[in-house]
């Protein structure tokens, strides 16, 4: 197993492709409720516009992408919707006392794991590589989850996250979570 940033474009299929596997509306409501899902689909072309500014983190077992934590900045604003209203609400919050407009923070746009690889930890490693590239340059990292998604509320929290706000959006609610790296 390796955890590392992408560097090829097969990696970033291999992302799309665990991406449609995960899709919330492609599960059925059990499945749903046991494993999680992700929520927004994201084209090929926006996942390499991402890469370009910070190149995603993947965990791969020998040529397989079995999980990513794709890397979104502000230069991603306009290419997704989802993308877009987080940016534009997260950008309304303050974290302890400094409005978050006014920081350099990265964002988590979508974090998966397949479902044959889950429980082994790749979640905790791909954000401890995060961490380690990004740190230096974004003070935080945010994310948002779906408040019907407890397992990745869960993972998140072990991660070192913490529900900062709630946000509405795509008809659902969503928890903000936050990393202070420098915490």
């Amino acid at each position: 197993m390796v955890i590392k940033r992408v560097t090829e474009m097969d990696e970033l299929q291999g992302i799309k492709d665990l991406q449609t596997a995960n899709l919330k509306s492609r599960l059925g409501k059990d499945e749903i409720e046991k494993e999680g899902f992700v929520t927004a689909e994201y084209s090929l072309e926006l996942l390499e516009r991402m890469n370009a500014t910070e190149p995603h983190i993947i965990a791969k077992d020998l040529d397989r992408v079995v999980g990513y934590a794709l890397v979104a900045t502000r230069s991603v604003i306009g290419g997704h919707p989802l993308l877009d209203d987080f940016f534009r609400q997260t950008d309304t919050l303050t974290y302890k006392g400094e409005a978050l407009r006014d920081v350099n923070y990265v964002v988590v746009g979508q974090l998966c794991v397949a479902k044959d690889h889950r429980g082994q930890g790749l979640v905790k490693k791909m954000y401890d590589l995060f961490k380690d590239e990004l740190a230096a340059t974004y003070p935080f990292c945010l994310t948002d989850v779906d408040e019907m998604n407890p397992r990745s509320l869960k993972a998140h929290l072990n991660s070192g996250y913490e529900v900062i706000s709630t946000l509405e959006y795509g008809g659902s609610k969503w928890y903000i979570v936050i990393r202070d790296w420098n915490a």
